[in-house]
């Protein structure tokens, strides 16, 4: 079963009478976009030659038709944009933050872990206190009950120990707030 369409010569001659108009219109609805609006005239004369009923309606001209076509093409359009997730091009991409892969997060915890097993218990505890709890110097030496002295002296030593463990990881984490975490995360299991 066929469904009747418009003919071409019927097509052509609504083009060339209501196309300018039409394509003004559009470009007013897209902001001057010109392929967006000649993108919405093509759906519109598409409709137009689907649609040959409409020829028939009662009106003087074709065009009230027309806009009104266009219009709501225009409104589904936009509708459809908004409801769409925005585009990324290369360069956005380019441009973002690489994650960490946590993969290799795994492994330098694993490798944390390891080098914080090495240390006496009294380094260890140091590290634990400021690290991973995030307690001051003065407030450590009240929680373990010794000199803020000697809590600066173990903190400074359990860490130059953890680099001659952790001899790959000291130029890539320049931040000692890095070597904090990685430090925190492994004695905290």
């Amino acid at each position: 079963m066929t469904t009747a369409t418009t003919d071409e010569r019927t097509l052509a001659e609504l083009q060339r009478e209501h196309g300018p108009a039409l394509l003004h219109f559009l470009l007013g609805l897209t902001f001057g976009d010109r392929q967006r609006a000649e993108d919405l005239m093509q759906e519109t004369l598409v409709r137009a030659w689907q649609h040959p009923e409409a020829f028939d309606a009662p009106y003087e001209s074709m065009r009230p038709w027309l806009f009104t076509v266009a219009r709501r093409l225009a409104i589904d359009a936009r509708r459809s944009r908004q409801a769409r997730p925005t585009e990324v091009s290369d360069a956005v991409l380019e441009s973002a933050p690489a994650h960490e892969n946590t993969a290799d997060s795994a492994v330098r915890a694993l490798d944390v872990r390891q080098a914080v097993r090495t240390l006496s218990p009294e380094h260890r505890a140091v590290l634990v206190q400021i690290y991973f709890r995030g307690l001051s110097v003065g407030e450590t030496a009240e929680a373990l009950g010794i000199p803020a002295g000697t809590v600066k002296s173990r903190s400074y030593y359990a860490l130059r120990l953890l680099s001659r463990h952790l001899p790959g990881y000291s130029s890539r984490s320049s931040s000692s707030s890095s070597a904090s975490r990685q430090t925190a995360s492994a004695t905290s299991t």
